[in-house]
């Protein structure tokens, strides 16, 4: 008896462009480091054209999670491998960024947090793998989903979007090759990044591109939630020097005052910079800001008119 009898061959995924050779680097061995490096740099060059060109798809997506996150809902990624982590790390840094609840938008990786600095990538083989904690989350039809998958074949990905879809879920796709859209998936964006300059290795131009667009979808629905004024993160919250500053500067620029009279404002707002414009501008109470806030949907332009 062959003793592969009992582990048959995978799937041949040779036919993916991330897994195929780029005739660019075929002597990356060869060269020095600049030359390196200046190769790979040549290639990242042609990532934000690629994105571009899924703008359409990105948008159609971005809306439904403006939808999901204004119904109460949450925005929920899929991944594994360097997938997996870079849902992740756009998820925990919506709080800080936009002060978002930490339910809002969550990253699931296959194989678990452990697999965020351990790699556990046989775990993206388990096609069920995601469905425990999509029922933990009661997942429905108020959530949007998006599976990342940088060869549009990892089973723990697509078999979470599928479970998701199937509870009444908003889903989409993300990939970086050219795949075809199934029913379960509602948006497919495919950035076609094409090979990498070391072959297979999709934490380099495949995960600058999911970065990117991880960034375009979050940040566009924060912003069509009111969570900026300008292009300023008005809903920042002053927890650290970093921030007590950056508030302060966005408080005296909103108001016109002098930074001394911002750092006022914002004590009085219990550290809120949206809090504190609504208060100078309209010159009301802390809670007379809140409830102009909450009636505005978070949009400071329906409160204190638009930005110069």
């Amino acid at each position: 008896m062959s003793q592969h009898a009992n582990n048959p061959a995978p799937p041949d995924r040779g036919h993916l462009l991330t897994e195929q050779r780029n005739e660019r680097s075929t002597n990356l061995d060869a060269l020095g480091t600049r030359a390196c490096l200046e190769l790979i740099n040549d290639e990242d060059a042609t990532i934000a054209h690629a994105v571009r060109d899924q703008i359409e798809h990105i948008t159609a997506f971005t809306e439904g999670v403006i939808e999901s996150l204004r119904s109460g809902g949450r925005l929920i990624y899929l991944g594994a491998g360097t997938s997996g982590r870079l849902g992740v790390l756009d998820a925990s840094e919506c709080p800080p960024t936009f002060q978002s609840s930490p339910e809002q938008v969550i990253g699931i990786i296959a194989g678990g947090d452990r697999a965020l600095r351990v790699s556990s990538e046989h775990r993206e083989d388990e096609r069920d793998g995601a469905h425990g904690q999509l029922e933990e989350l009661n997942i429905g039809a108020n959530d949007s989903v998006l599976g990342i998958a940088a060869g549009g074949t990892t089973p723990f990905v697509l078999g979470g979007v599928e479970h998701a879809k199937a509870n009444g879920a908003r889903t989409g796709l993300l990939t970086c090759t050219p795949i075809e859209r199934t029913p379960w998936c509602d948006v497919l964006i495919a950035v076609r990044t094409g090979p990498e300059i070391l072959t297979g290795s999709t934490r380099m131009k495949a995960g600058t591109a999911t970065k990117m667009v991880l960034n375009m979808v979050t940040t566009g629905a924060m912003v069509g939630l009111g969570k900026c004024y300008s292009n300023m993160m008005v809903d920042v919250r002053a927890t650290n020097d970093k921030l007590r500053d950056r508030a302060a500067r966005i408080i005296a620029q909103t108001c016109g005052v002098d930074r001394e009279s911002a750092f006022e404002l914002l004590d009085r707002a219990g550290n809120s910079v949206k809090h504190a414009i609504v208060m100078h501008h309209r010159s009301c109470s802390h809670d007379d800001a809140e409830r102009l806030i909450r009636g505005a949907e978070g949009h400071l332009s329906r409160i204190i008119g638009d930005h110069a």
